[in-house]
Order: C-alpha cells, then sequence, then structure tokens
C-alpha cells in the first residue's frame, strides 16, 4: 500500500503509475480532484489496475491535511510507503498563513508524515520517502524569519520565490535527518532525495515570468519524468538500504559529501520542534 501527495502530474504521477503496475495499492493524495480523477483514469487505463484511489489533499491546509489524515486511517488498514512528492515553487501564503513554499514543501508533509507514523510503524518495514532538491544547497534556515513571519524569508518577487524554494528543500532534507533518528529501533525507515532536473509543472500557479524561466531551464536541462522517477523508486523499493535512513539521495544513490548544513544536528532539531508547534502537535 503506498500514498503519495502531488500525484496528478509530473513524476508523481510516473512514480504512481510504476507502483500500480507493480500491483501495489496507490492512494493520489491531490489537491486538484478534476487533474487528479484524469490521472487516476490514465493510470488505470495504461495499467489496468484497480487498485488505484484518489483522495483530497490540500497541503497549503492544515486542517486539510489532518482531514486527509482522519478520512485515511478509517479506511486503510496498513501503510507501506508515504511519498512526500508535492511542491510549488511560488510566492503567496498558505491558508494558515505561512509562507506558502515552506507550507506546502515541508510544513504540510511534516504533518502528514506525523499523522502518519502510527500507522506506518504497524505496518513495517514501511519507508517515508520525501523528494527535496540539490537547490537545498543555495538554503538556509532562519529561525528569526520563521517565528516572526512565518516564512523563511521576506520578499514577494519571484527571485524571492525562488530562494524561499531553495530554503523549504533544506527543510526537507533536515526533516528526513532528523525523523530518521526518532525512527531508531522501529521498523520505518527514510530518505530524501533529489530527482534530477526534471521537466514538470512546479511553477504552473506562478507568474509568466516564473513560468517562462522554469521552462527555459527545464528544455535546457531536464530530463523526462520517467528518468527522474528512478531515484523515488530506488529509495521506495531497494532492498538493502534500510542502514543509510536518514540519507540524502541523488542518481539513485547516497549523497556521501553532504553540505554541513543539511546535517546540523541542532538545526534539524530546532526545526522540527518550532514545525511541531506550528502544527499544533507539541
Amino acid at each position: 500500500q503506498a500514498c503519495r501527495s502531488g500525484a496528478n502530474t509530473g513524476i508523481g504521477k510516473a512514480v504512481a503509475r510504476d507502483l500500480a503496475r507493480r500491483g501495489a495499492r496507490v492512494i493520489l493524495a491531490c489537491r486538484d480532484q478534476q487533474r487528479a480523477e484524469a490521472a487516476r483514469q490514465d493510470i488505470v487505463k495504461e495499467t489496468g489496475s484497480s487498485q488505484v484511489l484518489l483522495m483530497q489533499l490540500d497541503l497549503g491546509n492544515l486542517q486539510s491535511v489532518r482531514s486527509f489524515a482522519e478520512n485515511f486511517l478509517k479506511s486503510e488498514s496498513r501503510l507501506d510507503l508515504l511519498i512526500n512528492n508535492a511542491g510549488v515553487a511560488d510566492r503567496g501564503k498558505t491558508a494558515d498563513s505561512f509562507g506558502l513554499n515552506f507550507g506546502v514543501n515541508h510544513l504540510g508533509h511534516f504533518l502528514l508524515t506525523n499523522l502518519l507514523l502510527d500507522k506506518l510503524k504497524a505496518s513495517g518495514p514501511s519507508r517515508v520517502v520525501t523528494v527535496s532538491s540539490i537547490t537545498y544547497k543555495m538554503g538556509k534556515v532562519d529561525f528569526s524569519c520563521l517565528t516572526t513571519h512565518r516564512d523563511v524569508a521576506l520578499g514577494n518577487s519571484d527571485r524571492d520565490a525562488f530562494i524561499k524554494y531553495c530554503h523549504s528543500k533544506l527543510c526537507n532534507i533536515l526533516f528526513t535527518y532528523e525523523l530518521a533518528k526518532r525512527l531508531q529501533g522501529s521498523d520505518v525507515t527514510c530518505y530524501s532525495l533529489e530527482p534530477g532536473m526534471v521537466n514538470t509543472e512546479i511553477s504552473r500557479h506562478g507568474t509568466f515570468f516564473t513560468q517562462v524561466i522554469w521552462t527555459l531551464v527545464g528544455l535546457l536541462f531536464s530530463i523526462d519524468v520517467d528518468s527522474g522517477a528512478q531515484t523515488i523508486l530506488h529509495c521506495s523499493l531497494q532492498q538493502g538500504i534500510e542502514h543509510l535512513s536518514g540519507h540524502f539521495f541523488s542518481r539513485c544513490a547516497p549523497l556521501m559529501n553532504m553540505e554541513p548544513k543539511a546535517r546540523d544536528d541542532a538545526t534539524a532539531k530546532k526545526l522540527w520542534e518550532l514545525s511541531e508547534t506550528f502544527c499544533g502537535l507539541s
């Protein structure tokens, strides 16, 4: 049984299709129900699977995350794999007045994972896979800005939105790093990864300028979605990597030369505790 956020387009859809083809029961957790239903029908048609389901999830609304978790726990008996894939690179705020990139890319997934942890533990061996980005190298965690402005940085330009995206991707890695520590002794492992520069619709809600920039970068440097899905599938399915829980993967291999800020124990712990406070878990 696999649950995926952001599964109605791009690499999310490609991974869902692969898992369905392997016989998994796949839950597509998506905000846009119309697009998600079209994706679900495509996957069913391509794989012949009758075990592809759709559930409503808006990661930019913490109440939606709670409702999704409540409905999932009522309807599903197990959870073997949780893939945190949804991501945005845009300006604006979430329904809870957090910066959009931080709120969707990190905080929504943080709450979702925590609400489903008991089910993951009961279903072990199980995994949590979180899609990050190599752009974490340009990221930082400004706790003063987070506590004061509920965002990872100030500014509302297209450039600011990209920088905030980078910050949120560092948060993804620190979240996984801390989660691995907290899961020690359980039968749940976790991994973060960068799928490569995949030509997806990540900027589809952005300004025209943002969409042009992402499109040009995609055309020049991107790989196709099926190639981009491979590292996600590796972290989800590959046997023998359990001892690498908490690591960051690229091209189906763990990166051992991570920048120190992505392996900072104090920062990871503080981000976890602040995220708990923001989500009302502490």
